[in-house]
């Protein structure tokens, strides 16, 4: 644990300084730069809405530049658009976070021809030239699935438990990153026989629909599945309402991620085993003051690097840590600030904040 607080630590250190830097330097131009900021969906998880533009929002807000944040719905053309307005518009940095790399690159590459910086905000984009790259460990997210999983079925004392996996979208440079995570954790488990190897499908595009379809097949063809990773919390909650149809909710244990409302309310009630929470506004607060130094003319640093395979190269990043919630500490979140006890503590769920020490 202190390992991980002071690796938060370091890069938030270096992020912070940067946002310092930036916001006391005068371009002396008079004119105020200029960021735009291309969120992906709001679908696949309530956050890019809930807290990734409101963080956002707040930071450049704080440090006087002028900016335009707009959300692609998931549709490739009009991500394409929004990018070609931002840069007619005059924007001198893009912050997009890609639908799959191939429309990424294709808007990065037509940013840096037209010289505006470029940062890639919680996706690498494979082979696209950003300048940088600003995201949580996903590697470490993964591991933290598995390990969940882990601990939940031998709180459970599952005997040779089939492990079902609901996997992020195969587009998603981020999902196969979180599957090596998982893959790691769980395969000493598979070939020692101590755990089964059930279905295991990706969810085009994180389509929480098309998920629920998708695991309620799952559950046909192997119906003693008694684990399941699920990549995200709105994959869970697929996945929890088909084992509720079965009844089978509460007896599986389902991971998530991104510790949404609906996601900490499922743990809280037993439906789910637990939750990846990655601190939205601290990956808000790196990815803004890198591009407002980029915005101010600076060649700001980062504290770390990710490789892209396909482009070959190091990408000068910021990773920050992410953190297990299980029942006993969903407090945490709500003490972070990222979920209100209003919002999570309604109707049935009072008593059950109550027990967990929501107060």
């Amino acid at each position: 644990m202190r390992k991980r607080t002071l690796a938060i630590a370091l890069s938030l250190g270096v992020v912070t300084s940067l946002g310092a830097t930036a916001c006391s330097d005068d371009s002396g131009d008079g004119d105020k730069p200029k960021i735009g900021v291309i969120l992906p969906d709001s679908k696949s998880s309530a956050r890019w809405e809930t807290a990734d533009r409101k963080y956002l929002s707040e930071a450049f807000q704080a440090a006087g530049v002028d900016y335009d944040i707009q959300n692609a719905q998931n549709d490739k053309a009009q991500f394409q658009t929004i990018a070609d307005q931002m840069i007619t518009n005059g924007v001198d940095v893009l912050v997009i976070v890609n639908l799959d790399s191939g429309t990424g690159k294709a808007v990065l590459d037509k940013a840096k021809s037209q010289g505006v910086a470029t940062i890639d905000y919680d996706r690498l984009t494979l082979g696209g030239g950003a300048q940088y790259y600003v995201s949580f460990d996903n590697v470490k997210v993964g591991s933290l699935f598995g390990e969940g999983l882990v601990k939940c079925l031998t709180d459970m004392n599952a005997v040779k438990p089939v492990i079902a996996r609901l996997n992020g979208s195969p587009t998603d440079n981020n999902a196969t990153l979180l599957k090596q995570g998982y893959e790691g954790v769980l395969k000493p488990k598979f070939d020692s026989g101590e755990y089964v190897k059930g279905p295991d499908q990706s969810v085009p595009e994180w389509n929480n629909t098309e998920a629920g379809t998708i695991f309620e097949q799952m559950l046909v063809q192997k119906p003693d599945i008694g684990g399941v990773i699920a990549a995200n919390d709105g994959l869970a909650n697929a996945a929890i309402a088909a084992l509720k149809k079965q009844k089978l909710n509460g007896r599986v244990p389902v991971t998530g991620q991104d510790a949404t409302v609906q996601g900490l309310q499922n743990i809280l009630a037993g439906d789910q085993c637990m939750t990846v929470y990655k601190p939205i506004k601290q990956e808000a607060d790196a990815v803004s003051a890198l591009a407002i130094a980029l915005a101010k003319g600076e060649t700001p640093s980062a504290p770390g690097t990710v490789h892209d395979p396909e482009g070959n190269r190091d990408v000068p990043s910021v990773l920050l840590e992410p953190q297990s919630i299980f029942r006993a500490n969903v407090n945490d979140v709500v003490k972070d600030g990222y979920v209100t006890k209003e919002e999570l503590c309604t109707g049935e769920f009072a008593a059950k904040c109550a027990e967990v020490g929501i107060t």
